[in-house]
């Protein structure tokens, strides 16, 4: 799922012991996005118990590709996120393509290059 821009976050910071981003994508590496509107409503309670069993990460995330919302679903097991996808028509979304901080609010996250940590003496 290219060209996928990540929500800006409401206050900037997690609650003490909450899943971080990059705890999530190294737990659960296998995602699958659905459009928002096949998330909501009695639509919830269908894809949410189907998950019943299956190594769904508590919390998942959302971005946004030309304008429309999507609810990506993170899974530990390839093999579940396969059958969700299958089940739902969902598409295969790279952890790698989720923005990171307030800088990949804008602009096409796939087609810039990735930011490579230095150490600072």
């Amino acid at each position: 799922m290219a060209n996928a821009r990540a929500e800006p976050p409401l206050s900037g910071a997690r609650r003490k012991g909450e899943l971080s981003a990059a705890g999530i994508d190294r737990g659960w590496p296998h995602q699958v996005a659905l459009p928002a509107d096949q998330v909501t409503g009695a639509k919830f309670d269908i894809v949410h118990g189907f998950c019943k069993g299956l190594s769904l990460c508590e919390r998942g995330h959302c971005v946004r590709r030309d304008n429309v919302g999507y609810v990506v679903f993170c899974f530990a097991d390839p093999a579940h996120a396969e059958l969700f996808r299958a089940r739902f028509n969902g598409e295969r979304f790279d952890p790698k393509d989720r923005g990171r901080g307030s800088n990949d609010q804008e602009g096409d996250i796939a087609k810039r290059p990735r930011r490579v940590a230095t150490r600072r003496r």
